[in-house]
């Protein structure tokens, strides 16, 4: 099958998203100008650089955490372990701009040690981030944001060994349509010029 995304696709639902999957989760805090705590998750998240550590996340709409960070240049990723899919649905759940998601969710939090956000207390791993750049993208309403990580935050559980081991973080994935995975069983391979 091949069709073009302008002119659609003859299936039921649109197949973009499972094909380019899993994805992990960022679950995005920011803070908004008044002091109100958002949560969001998103899917369309990724680290893209190494040194220094930057990672990107992509929001389609206006949305409170789109907002927030522009106004505060700052934002938390916290990724998602599967026992907290649950709170994690509830909190993309759009309430008012000056409802704490957190609080909305059920959701503990703690403050970020390098800026001025909060964190996803039990979180498997949280990246604190400063803005570099955020980027409007094609379509309407798209926006890319980046930022470089300033903090890190792993669970001490999922440290195993001397590695953030994700099979004991259980982090979630999202993959197309409303499935999702979890990271049960690893393989390795090692680099021919290892």
């Amino acid at each position: 099958m091949f069709y073009r995304p302008q002119d659609g696709h003859t299936l039921p639902h649109n197949p973009f998203n499972a094909i380019v999957s899993p994805r992990p989760i960022g679950w995005i805090s920011s803070r908004s100008a008044d002091g109100t705590d958002n949560l969001a998750p998103y899917s369309f998240f990724n680290a893209v650089a190494y040194v220094p550590p930057q990672v990107m996340f992509s929001s389609a709409g206006r949305k409170d955490s789109l907002n927030n960070i522009e106004s505060t240049g700052v934002f938390a990723v916290n990724l998602v372990g599967a026992p907290m899919a649950d709170v994690m649905n509830k909190s993309s759940q759009a309430v008012a701009h000056d409802v704490d998601e957190f609080a909305h969710a059920g959701i503990s939090k703690l403050e970020c040690e390098t800026i001025a956000c909060a964190r996803v207390a039990d979180a498997p791993a949280t990246l604190e981030c400063k803005v570099t750049q955020i980027i409007r993208l094609a379509g309407i309403d798209n926006h890319a944001v980046f930022g470089e990580v300033t903090g890190v935050h792993m669970r001490e559980d999922c440290i195993v060994d001397g590695r953030f081991d994700v099979v004991t973080a259980q982090l979630l994935s999202r993959l197309g349509y409303r499935d999702y995975a979890q990271v049960t069983k690893l393989f390795e391979l090692k680099r021919p010029d290892d």
